[in-house]
């Protein structure tokens, strides 16, 4: 018998679910308002280039800022820096919600408000990572994260449909509105946090910025099984910035309106929820080699089922497939990361991670873009599912992937 004290469950513990509950709030108004972007943009412009450079700008400050960020995460206080990132998001929020009211939206106005999100969302996302293994024990981190990831799709789930309503039924303004409240909400349950979040590393450790991020990308160069499931993501999120503004391109292309589209984009919301859901029970199942390589050669299934679906709801039906791989993917890799990454280089690893994982997002979503206006998207699906394909048949092929978590 272990004399080691269970844990309480997850909602029994109270600075968890502050964190969680604000992450859904801040989840639910930005799934809300970021339906909207795209369909803002297409109505200004009509060029599905123009949306898709929207999409891709918010990802740009991943690319630029996340190897300095995972340092400066190191360093200051985490709770801080979450509660100065909401605020920051809801005022940006904010000067939507104004250029709308007075009509005086420009398309560089709505960029670089996406920009400045993004932005924040680098800071905050870095330091929410690197906080959850102090918030939460490590046995219960696949767990938080499966429950962190069913929030995030619960919300999803709401979020386009509400957003789409609000749309058309309270204005153009009232999304980003909503997605600053979010914000505030979020801020809010951070800042009720009791849990020590400041820095691990000691008040006189070098300041060297460069010297810091190095430390971070060879701890994660060195580390086999998570060199390459960083290769892997880069990839695979290369293909799913593509998949969004597919489901809106063809939408249109069969004449379904705005609320059609919010409905698509809810049903991709229930099916990572449920994707959530499963993480766990896939997690304990089946080996980490089977999991990744599977979710990979499922979601590359699905990219061209996209393009055949004949109305809203089949196309829904298979975003909610496509969306459900998602989850159950994140649940195994990011608690095998978290666990392996010691507390002191949570931030720098994780912003390696990040970097890789998403510096070819923005290719992704502006190729898609750029596919679909000029060769159709038919075209765009095909080169897609040719990329995911041929990363589950490399997740096959690696040695580390597949023996990972196995006996002996």
């Amino acid at each position: 018998m272990s004399d080691t004290p269970a844990l309480p469950p997850l909602w029994k513990q109270r600075d968890y679910m502050l964190l969680w509950s604000g992450q859904v709030a801040s989840t639910l108004g930005g799934s809300a308002s970021g339906i909207v972007v795209p369909l803002l943009v297409l109505a200004m412009t009509g060029s599905a280039s123009a949306a898709g450079i929207a999409s891709a700008l918010g990802i740009v400050p991943y690319i630029v800022l996340s190897l300095p960020v995972g340092v400066l995460v190191d360093r200051w206080h985490r709770q801080r820096v979450m509660v100065v990132c909401d605020i920051g998001r809801a005022l940006a929020c904010g000067v939507l919600v104004a250029a709308l009211l007075f009509d005086a939206l420009t398309l560089p106005l709505l960029y670089a408000v996406v920009v400045v999100q993004g932005v924040c969302m680098v800071f905050f996302n870095l330091a929410e990572v690197a906080a959850l293994p102090r918030v939460v024990a490590t046995a219960q981190l696949p767990q938080a994260i499966a429950q962190n990831q069913a929030g995030h799709s619960g919300a999803a789930i709401a979020g386009p449909a509400l957003g789409t309503w609000m749309l058309q039924q309270g204005g153009r303004s009232l999304p980003f509105a909503a997605d600053a409240l979010g914000h505030l909400v979020s801020a809010w349950c951070v800042w009720r946090l009791r849990t020590p979040l400041a820095s691990a590393q000691p008040a006189d450790a070098p300041r060297n910025l460069r010297a810091e991020m190095a430390v971070g990308l060879r701890w994660l160069w060195q580390q086999p099984l998570v060199r390459r499931i960083a290769v892997i993501t880069s990839l695979s999120n290369f293909v799913m910035a593509a998949a969004p503004l597919l489901v809106i391109v063809l939408a249109k292309g069969f004449g379904a309106s705005e609320a059609q589209i919010g409905l698509v984009f809810s049903a991709g919301g229930l099916g990572g929820l449920l994707g959530a859901l499963a993480g766990g029970w896939f997690a304990r199942r089946f080996s980490f080699g089977q999991v990744i390589a599977g979710v990979l050669a499922v979601q590359a299934l699905m990219l061209p089922l996209m393009v055949v679906a004949p109305g809203a709801w089949t196309l829904g039906v298979v975003y909610a497939v496509l969306a459900f791989c998602g989850p159950v993917y994140n649940v195994v890799q990011l608690s095998r990361r978290l666990a392996m990454i010691p507390d002191g280089l949570q931030g720098r690893v994780n912003s390696a991670f990040r970097f890789a994982a998403n510096v070819l997002y923005p290719v992704g979503a502006a190729l898609c873009g750029w596919l679909a206006e000029h060769h159709g998207p038919g075209v765009a699906a095909f080169f897609f599912t040719v990329v995911m394909a041929g990363l589950a048949v490399a997740a096959v092929a690696s040695q580390v992937i597949r023996r990972e978590g196995l006996p002996g």
